[in-house]
C-alpha cells in the first residue's frame, strides 16, 4: 500500500478510535438509501450519494458510462458540504463491504491526494456487531473548504483501453461477476458480453467465506501470480460503470500493491460505442 495508514479498518480498530478524531462516512446503496441513513446510521456518519456526489450523470452512458467522474469542482463542493478538510481521517462504510459505493469513495479520496481514508471492512453490520452506537435523522456538519487541483490517481479512457486490450505487455480486468463476463446475464446494461483481451476476476474472490477481506499477503499472491511481469501502469481494471472496479483497486492496494489505471467508463460505455465485443454462450 502507498501509505502508512492501512486502506482497511476493523470494525474492532474502529470501536477503540476518539470518536471526535474520526469522520465517519455513510455509502450505502439503493433507491432508498438516504431514508435508511436517516432510520438509522452509525453514530456521527455523514451520507454520500452515488448519482449525486460521486459522479456526474450523462445524458448518454455512451459519454463516459453510467457513472462518468464528477469534476474536481464538484467534488471539492461535495467534500466542503461533508465539513471534510484534507487531514482529516475518513472511515467509509457501505452494507456490502465495499462493492458498493465505498470503495468508490475511497478511490477518489486517495486520488484527490487524502491519505487518511480507510474502508470498513465488514461494513455497516460489522459495526453493528461489534457494539459500535447509532444515530437516525442528519448529522450536524459545519462546512468547510477542501480545494482541489486534479486527479492524481491514473486513469485510462476508452482508446487506451482499445490498444490495451491487443497487447500483450497490458493487462485489462474485468471485476464483474462472471455470469455477465460471459455474456450470459446483463441486469444493467443493454448488451451482455466483455471486452476482449479483458481477463475475469470477480471482486468476490477479493473476500474470504465470511465476507471479510482476505489478508494482505493472501491478496498480494493472487495479485502477483495473475501480473507477472507487466509493468503498474500497463495494468486496468474495470467493471461495469467504474463503481465496483474500485474494490479491487482497494483490494490491491492492501496488498501492497500500485494502484492500477480505473477506467471509469467500463462496460457501460465500451458496449454503447461500437467497439468489438465477446461473449461466450453456453454449450
Amino acid at each position: 500500500m502507498s501509505t502508512s495508514l492501512s486502506p482497511i479498518i476493523s470494525a474492532e480498530e474502529l470501536n477503540k478510535l476518539n470518536f471526535s478524531e474520526v469522520i465517519l462516512i455513510d455509502a450505502r446503496a439503493g433507491s432508498n438509501a438516504f431514508d435508511v441513513y436517516q432510520k438509522q446510521h452509525l453514530k456521527g456518519a455523514r451520507f454520500v450519494d452515488l448519482n449525486q456526489d460521486l459522479a456526474s450523470i450523462p445524458a448518454n452512458p455512451a459519454n463516459g458510462g453510467r457513472h462518468p467522474l464528477p469534476t474536481v469542482e464538484q467534488f471539492s463542493e461535495t467534500l466542503s458540504n461533508l465539513g471534510i478538510s484534507p487531514s482529516d481521517h475518513i472511515i467509509v462504510y457501505d452494507d456490502k463491504n465495499g462493492s458498493n459505493f465505498s470503495a468508490r469513495f475511497w478511490w477518489m479520496m486517495r486520488a484527490v491526494g487524502h491519505e487518511k481514508i480507510q474502508v470498513l471492512n465488514g461494513g455497516y453490520q460489522a459495526a453493528l456487531q461489534n457494539g459500535f452506537p447509532t444515530n437516525s435523522g442528519n448529522e450536524i456538519v459545519q462546512k468547510t473548504t477542501y480545494p482541489i487541483k486534479e486527479w492524481k490517481l491514473p486513469l485510462a479512457d476508452i482508446e487506451e483501453v482499445e490498444k490495451a486490450r491487443k497487447n500483450d505487455q497490458n493487462l485489462v480486468i474485468d471485476v464483474r461477476d462472471k455470469n455477465r463476463f460471459d455474456g450470459l446475464t446483463e441486469p444493467l446494461d443493454l448488451i451482455a458480453g466483455h471486452i476482449p483481451g479483458a481477463v475475469n476476476i470477480p471482486l468476490t474472490e477479493n473476500l474470504d467465506e465470511n465476507g471479510f477481506f482476505k489478508s494482505a499477503k493472501e491478496l498480494a499472491q493472487k495479485y502477483k501470480s495473475i501480473i507477472g511481469d507487466k509493468k503498474d501502469e500497463n495494468i486496468i481494471v474495470h467493471c461495469g460503470s467504474g463503481v465496483t472496479a474500485c474494490h479491487t483497486l482497494l483490494a490491491m492496494d492492501y496488498a501492497g500493491l500500485a494502484i492500477p489505471k480505473l477506467y471509469v467508463g467500463s462496460w457501460s460505455e465500451w458496449s454503447r460505442n461500437d467497439r468489438e465485443m465477446a461473449t461466450q454462450q453456453k454449450e
